[in-house]
């Protein structure tokens, strides 16, 4: 559910010392880390923050298997994406204008 220990070493850290900067065990990460125990949003956000990157990146796809979401501005109009659909027909959209 969680991807804590891809992001760790994206970030070239450990549990160890994310635990250190937030003041909370060793153990806690690594429980949350390993799908043991279900963090409070409080302690996914001190997370998300310490390691800084948007929450989101904390979880794993549970869909399809990627993980695509997101909101985009274009004009006066507030696109929502949340797969490669949706991406798909804002390119379309952007094509349209620029053509005209």
């Amino acid at each position: 559910m969680f991807r804590i220990k891809e992001v760790l070493k994206e970030k070239e850290t450990t549990a160890t010392a994310l635990a250190e900067k937030l003041g909370v065990s060793n153990n806690t990460i690594t429980r949350v880390a390993n799908g043991v125990s279900k963090p409070s949003i409080v302690l996914l956000t001190s997370i998300a923050n310490e390691l800084d990157i948007d929450i989101r990146e904390l979880f794993k796809p549970t869909k399809g298997g990627k993980l695509l979401n997101g909101f985009v501005q274009y004009k006066d109009k507030v696109y929502t994406i949340n797969n490669e659909a949706d991406l798909a027909k804002l390119v379309a959209v952007v094509a349209n204008n620029i053509e005209k």
